[in-house]
């Protein structure tokens, strides 16, 4: 039989086991990475709503060409999900009529759009990307509320949540 004391020192190993894994996943969550659900058609055909993304928050976040999870405030609400399309200090124009985008005059190859960028919004351009920030893009550039919209506009790096590294699609797993 179990004395009180037993008991009393098995309480207290449960409950040390308990806050310590509260704080690793704290702390991983806070420092290393985090999960995010696409919702919407924005980044079509590269992600479709109801994937489930593994976000890490270490190393490069602001790369040309890497999917982020942005969490700026906007009339919308929710995080956005966008791929970087210019960095700091870059210039970046679009040819709406062509269906086409440049980064320092040069034509970027984007294979993973679903189409043309034929959709314009308010931003004019050619325009510069201010330092600490980015100009984001969905993969589905005329289904996409970014960073063609002042609202959203250039996005401060400080509000990247992180980049996608891995991505479990609805029924599969894919990266």
């Amino acid at each position: 039989m179990k004395t009180e004391r037993t008991r009393f020192s098995e309480l207290c190993d449960w409950t040390e086991s308990i806050v310590l894994a509260v704080v690793v996943v704290v702390l991983l969550f806070t420092f290393v990475g985090r999960t995010s659900v696409v919702s919407g058609s924005s980044m079509v055909p590269t992600l479709h709503s109801g994937d489930l993304l593994l976000v890490s928050r270490l190393g490069d976040e602001a790369a040309a060409g890497s999917i982020v999870v942005v969490t700026k405030p906007y009339s919308g609400g929710e995080p956005l999900i966008k791929r970087v399309i210019a960095t700091e200090g870059q210039m970046i124009d679009v040819n709406f009529d062509l269906g086409v985008v440049f980064v320092n005059g040069e034509m970027i190859d984007e294979p993973y759009v679903s189409g043309p960028t034929n959709v314009s919004f308010d931003m004019e351009f050619p325009a510069t990307v201010p330092e600490g920030c980015v100009f984001c893009m969905g993969d589905n550039r005329n289904g996409s509320y970014d960073s063609r919209a002042v609202e959203i506009g250039m996005i401060d790096t400080r509000y990247i949540l992180g980049r996608v590294v891995f991505r479990l699609k609805k029924g599969n797993s894919e990266k």
